[in-house]
């Protein structure tokens, strides 16, 4: 299984911050926030990773993270060249996919749950895809997760009245058909292929499953939760 960290964006929410820099190379306590979805994989056993970043900042990722050889990891790039979604970012995923299945990581989002097990069990299914959900105070913020008994009935971008706490956090597994859902998505309002329309495809279908965490996670993509994550992470080194 592969792994994938998507790290373009114009981080304008960090703004000035990012005014210069990708959002990704900003610090989260003591390392560059994308070191953290990097170790999430590396930590699962998934050590063949594509990083996808704008054409701004490309050659500062390659300079800080190299091969990958300090994660014992491999690493390569993909750039994209224009901030069209994250679907749009998992598109240039395919050809390094190579019909295998993926699991992909948001580059500001801090997890402290070890997913070996989900890894693991997602290699031995046979289709489908599988998301992460984290009960949180603002919902608002995400897409919101609309369940009916044990198995979710859709997924809401941003609703301004959730129907759940059930926030879906920045963390994907698919299988290889979802290339072919890319392909066929519309852009959305805002001009973007957007990964709320993959998974309600996924579940559409009856192909998705989840798991609700109950670890520590938070993305860090506003100035409010890059302090809780660094307070987090500050914690955990010094506990």
């Amino acid at each position: 299984m592969k792994g994938v960290v998507l790290a373009g964006g114009l981080g304008t929410r960090l703004r000035p911050a990012t005014k210069v820099t990708n959002k990704h190379l900003l610090p989260v306590y003591d390392k560059p926030m994308i070191f953290y979805p990097i170790e999430t994989l590396v930590k699962a056993g998934v050590k063949d990773i594509l990083i996808v970043t704008g054409p701004e900042h490309g050659g500062h990722f390659l300079h800080l993270l190299g091969s990958g050889k300090e994660f014992g990891a491999k690493i390569t790039y993909e750039l994209q060249e224009e901030p069209a979604g994250i679907a749009d970012g998992l598109r240039l995923a395919e050809r390094f996919a190579d019909n295998d299945k993926l699991v992909a990581i948001l580059g500001d989002n801090i997890f402290e749950t070890d997913i070996t097990e989900d890894i693991k069990d997602f290699e031995k299914s046979t289709f489908g895809a599988k998301i992460f959900l984290k009960e949180v105070d603002n919902p608002q913020r995400f897409g919101v997760a609309e369940m009916n008994d044990s198995s979710i009935t859709k997924i809401i971008e941003k609703p301004t009245d959730p129907k759940t706490k059930y926030a879906v956090t920045g963390m994907y597994m698919y299988d290889s058909t979802v290339f072919n859902v890319i392909r066929n998505l519309k852009p959305s309002a805002r001009g973007q292929l957007e990964i709320t329309d993959v998974n309600n495809h996924y579940i559409s279908d009856g192909k998705m499953t989840f798991r609700i965490l109950n670890d520590f996670w938070s993305d860090a993509g506003t100035h409010e939760s890059l302090f809780k994550a660094t307070e987090f992470i500050r914690g955990l080194r010094l506990a």
